[in-house]
This record gives C-alpha cells, sequence and structure tokens, in this order.
C-alpha cells in the first residue's frame, strides 16, 4: 500500500477512473485503450487503475476477476474508498448500514450473496461471514494489496486527491481514499498534476494542478481514460 514513484520518461501512461461494477464498460474500454496502445508501437505503456473497482454497479466479481486476469499493457492498481469499505466490512458488519446506502448491496449480490435482509437494514453480520466465504481468495489478496498512489514524473496518481499544504509523501491515506474539499477547491501548487477520480463530473476536468476523471460510469455509461504522452493529454472515453 506503500506510494510508487517511477519515471515517466517516454512511457504512455493510460489512468482508468471509477469502475464502480461496470465489467461490461471496462471490457470496451480495454478495446480503445489497447488499440490505441497498439497503434503507438505497442511498448512502454503503463495502465493505472485509480479505485472504486466495486459497489454500485451490478458486476463488482467481474471487475475485479478481469483486473487480477491482467492486460496486454503493465497495469498498476490503486485502492478507493469503497475497496477500503469491502475490506473493512469483512471485519467489523456494524459498517454495513453505511456500505448498503453506498452501493454495497450490489457487490454482496455479485459474489451470491442473499441481500433480502441486507436490503431491510438488518442481517449484516450474517452477509460480512457470508461475503467472506464467497470471496475468492484471489480476490482478497488483490484488494489487500492495492497500493493507495502512484508518482510517475510530473504526475501523482491516487483515488481521492491530496490534503493541500501536505507534502506529497505525507499525506494521509484517509485523505488519498477519501477527501473531496479542500482539495477540489485548491488552485494550490501540489508539487505534481494530481490525477483522481472520487468526485464524479459530467466531463473529465483537466485545471493546472489536477485532473479528475471520474465521470459516473455506474449511471452515465462513460468509463474515462486519461492518456498522458509526454507533456501531452488526452482522453479516450466509452
Amino acid at each position: 500500500m506503500t506510494q510508487q514513484s517511477e519515471n515517466q520518461a517516454d512511457r504512455t501512461l493510460y489512468a482508468v477512473g471509477d469502475i464502480h461494477g461496470r465489467a461490461d464498460l471496462l471490457a470496451a474500454l480495454e478495446k480503445l485503450i489497447i488499440a490505441d496502445w497498439r497503434h503507438g508501437g505497442g511498448k512502454d505503456g503503463l495502465l493505472i487503475f485509480l479505485g472504486d473497482y466495486v459497489d454500485r454497479g451490478p458486476q463488482s466479481s467481474e471487475v475485479i476477476e478481469r483486473l487480477i486476469k491482467g492486460f496486454p499493457v503493465p497495469s498498476a492498481h490503486l485502492r478507493g474508498n469503497h475497496e477500503q469499505v469491502l475490506l473493512d466490512f469483512l471485519d467489523d458488519p456494524g459498517l454495513g448500514e453505511m456500505w448498503r446506502r453506498n452501493g454495497g448491496m450490489e457487490t454482496l449480490a455479485s459474489y451470491g450473496v442473499d441481500i433480502g435482509e441486507v436490503s431491510l437494514g438488518r442481517g449484516f453480520a450474517r452477509a460480512a461471514r457470508d461475503l467472506r466465504a464467497r470471496l475468492p481468495a484471489a480476490h482478497l489478496s488483490f484488494l489487500n494489496g492495492l497500493k493507495l498512489s502512484l508518482t510517475i514524473g510530473r504526475y501523482f496518481f491516487c483515488h481521492a486527491g491530496v490534503r493541500p499544504g501536505v507534502p506529497l509523501a505525507a499525506q494521509t491515506a484517509d485523505d488519498l481514499m477519501w477527501i473531496r474539499e479542500p482539495f477540489i477547491a485548491s488552485r494550490a501548487d501540489f508539487g505534481k498534476i494530481v490525477v483522481h477520480g472520487h468526485t464524479s463530473v459530467e466531463t473529465p476536468e483537466l485545471l493546472p494542478n489536477r485532473i479528475n476523471i471520474d465521470t459516473s460510469a455506474f449511471l452515465t455509461g462513460k468509463l474515462t481514460c486519461l492518456v498522458i504522452n509526454g507533456d501531452a493529454t488526452r482522453f479516450i472515453t466509452t
């Protein structure tokens, strides 16, 4: 979960926003990304997923399975707040009501857990036991191994954002996964350009200090990928 730092050099970077249980959109975006990567020569690429793979959409387990399987382009996976809540729920079913109100029922159902009682706001302890029993070991290992941030060249990748005035190396896990304000309103120089999701927007935000690519895929059908090649940036969207 520690921050990674790499050189950007001449690599083409593909950063993917919040998927939220839409394996169908991930499959569609994958085709577009692979075609773009191969058009550019098919080398020195990195695919970066910014988190929130689960909840809200109906195919959370399928999304995790696809990410584990891997892609022709090397990939890195960051942790979103929804992955954190899933992991926390396994140990503390008392979080069930909060998770239920934020898309957790769809994740439980995708793993074959009966959500009848959960839909009524009860039965969380049983649901946590059932989820732990049904969650493949490879999925749990994947979720536990997600990193919080990644630095490549002049870009800092994380799920939600950073706290203004705090060095990037000193950012807390809570802020990297959950922050909205004061990050969203800040026009400060963070030291790197922060590439993030978490706060949904109708179209990608390209600002001098941050780039937001959460386009509410589970609602809009628009899953967005930021492409970075040198100093040039562009977007691929389903």
